[in-house]
């Protein structure tokens, strides 16, 4: 959920139905209740139909959580704890879930954790200093890194965990932009605000690594 909504805009644009079901999973944040607000107040007035899955306090059996989730065009993840979401979601079939939906056609996506979550691998504060999560879902090849220019530390970091092997090369992604895959393939990327951009960082052969800019187009009605 970015400050103006372009973001959100792009988002709904790329599903599959002209009015979109989506369903926000909070799972990260342990539920918050002002992160599920924030998302209603951002997704609740706009042509969608907004909905959320709590898991801390769960309301679904197993049939109606996977019914709830095959029936949304898109899931949009937020932020928090990218380990904490990952347990969460195995210890209740959500990843499987999941993965079954993105087969479907469902547009997965999500913002911090929620970007983190889909790749083999992340750069992440999970455990409380910047470190390497070899322990994604697998559904993008590779691995994320988010707050790559806002998040002291976050692009020496995430360059030295791929520099020695310890994630694969990946993508790294700027407060702003975004990058949507197609089977796997980045397909787009988009920014919301001038400078905010993409970069593919991957290991450069000799102990250090490559860091090539991915070209963004500006969205309408950024700041």
């Amino acid at each position: 959920m970015d400050e103006d909504g372009v973001l959100d805009d792009w988002v709904l644009a790329r599903a599959r139905r002209a009015r979109p079901r989506v369903c926000f999973l909070p799972t990260a944040s342990g539920d918050a209740e002002g992160y599920v607000e924030r998302f209603m107040e951002a997704f609740g007035p706009r042509d969608c139909e907004a909905a959320v899955l709590p898991l801390f306090r769960r309301e679904h059996d197993d049939e109606e959580l996977r019914e709830l989730l095959l029936a949304q065009d898109v899931v949009y993840v937020g932020g928090g704890n990218t380990a904490n979401l990952l347990a969460v979601w195995r210890t209740h079939g959500v990843d499987r879930i999941l993965r079954e939906a993105y087969e479907r056609g469902t547009l997965l996506c999500g913002v911090s954790a929620g970007a983190n979550c889909w790749a083999e691998a992340s750069h992440t504060d999970s455990f409380g200093p910047l470190t390497h999560l070899p322990d994604g879902l697998g559904i993008l090849p590779g691995s994320v890194c988010p707050h790559y220019d806002s998040e002291p530390g976050r692009r020496p970091s995430y360059q030295a965990a791929v520099a020695a092997g310890r994630l694969p090369g990946g993508w790294a992604v700027e407060d702003g932009a975004a990058l949507l895959f197609e089977n796997g393939e980045p397909a787009e990327a988009v920014s919301r605000r001038p400078g905010a951009a993409v970069h593919r960082v991957e290991p450069d052969g000799q102990g250090g690594t490559r860091e090539t800019p991915v070209a963004c187009r500006m969205l309408p009605g950024e700041g």
